[in-house]
């Protein structure tokens, strides 16, 4: 089949940010966090707690998230806080809206081609 080419590439308008923001979301930790910045600002330590994780690890999960371009943090004095970027969001649920309205066009054609087709009667079967 030649060379395979990820299928983002066919779509100009979205790029590897797209990817990379689907890439972060994979992982149940990174939607988590992601989870409690949708609700507002929080620090680092505030984002550890609830997770079974050091906090060196917990760091690495928020450099994915904001080389994803779906976290935002600043330090003051040595407190970091995070926060949402929602523009990455938006651009992943506008990619998602964009094939749900395709995937339901093709379906709502389908339906038009069955409901053409003349309905067969079903017939007994003999044991």
């Amino acid at each position: 089949m030649g060379s395979e080419r990820p299928i983002l590439k066919y779509v100009p308008k979205y790029s590897e940010s797209l990817d990379r923001v689907f890439q972060a979301l994979a992982d149940e930790t990174r939607r988590a966090i992601v989870a409690r910045l949708v609700r507002g600002p929080a620090t680092v330590s505030q984002l550890a707690e609830p997770l079974a994780m050091s906090l060196p690890a917990v760091m690495q999960h928020l450099q994915v998230l904001e080389t994803a371009g779906l976290v935002r943090s600043e330090k003051t004095g040595r407190v970091r806080t995070c926060q949402i970027d929602p523009q990455a969001l938006r651009t992943a649920e506008e990619w998602i809206a964009s094939q749900r309205t395709s995937w339901e066009q093709r379906l709502d054609r389908l339906d038009d081609l069955l409901a053409q087709r003349p309905s067969e009667e079903p017939t007994e079967r003999e044991p």
